[in-house]
């Protein structure tokens, strides 16, 4: 499904020389929930944004199925993440001047839906993660854990078979958090595959399998046991 081959990504800092990445090799089949941990600085971010078309490597292969996502053109790159990559962010990204249907929408008019399916698609998606109430609320208007509901429902919109979330709690209470891990449980028995990075180890250890990053090299992986048959 996801695939790095000996992915390396380099840059340069007030002079010296930066690894995020060194050498990181990493398989993520169909159906996956994959937790990504590591201190700051450890390239956990830098992952995830090449998984998600959002990076070019200075060496190495990212591919999802068969294709080799940086040998696309940036046009079709830029395809393939509509079509088939959902993102979420510990930064809502929210559009402060529209509501929440407008802000679910938002993908979905951009894929070209017509008005009366981007509301009714929208609508159901807010009804889902309970914000059924909240359609026309701006985001100054919700709080923090309803926000990041909003920013859930837009991921979905334009129904992703990959997840990529990048600290998706971190700004959230404990029983928000564990709310927002629920929903990532339920999108994955559906059948979707998530990467999810975390600096927290509760919402680590609900996912199958853990990835652990430091200096940029992928020093352990662990399948957790609750998922073990």
């Amino acid at each position: 499904m996801l695939r790095m081959e000996e992915v390396s990504k380099s840059y340069k800092h007030r002079g010296q020389l930066v690894k995020a990445l060194d050498g990181a090799a990493v398989h993520i089949t169909k159906g996956d929930f994959v937790s990504v941990v590591g201190p700051s600085g450890s390239g956990k971010s830098t992952l995830l944004l090449m998984l998600g078309g959002m990076l070019s490597p200075t060496s190495g292969r990212v591919l999802l199925g068969d294709r080799s996502i940086y040998d696309l053109s940036s046009d079709r790159r830029a395809r393939l993440r509509k079509e088939s990559i959902g993102f979420v962010f510990q930064t809502f990204n929210l559009v402060p001047y529209l509501t929440a249907l407008e802000n679910v929408q938002i993908p979905l008019y951009l894929a070209g839906a017509d008005e009366g399916a981007q509301e009714q698609t929208a609508s159901a998606l807010l009804e889902r993660v309970g914000l059924g109430d909240r359609l026309d609320h701006k985001p100054t208007e919700l709080s923090v854990g309803q926000q990041q509901r909003v920013a859930l429902a837009r991921m979905l919109a334009n129904d992703p078979s990959v997840i990529l979330a990048d600290e998706p709690t971190g700004n959230l209470d404990p029983e928000t958090a564990d709310q927002v891990i629920g929903f990532f449980e339920d999108c994955n028995k559906e059948g979707r595959t998530i990467v999810m990075v975390t600096h927290d180890p509760k919402a680590a250890e609900r996912a199958k399998r853990t990835l652990k990053l430091r200096d940029g090299k992928i020093i352990s992986e662990q399948e957790q046991s609750l998922h073990v048959a």
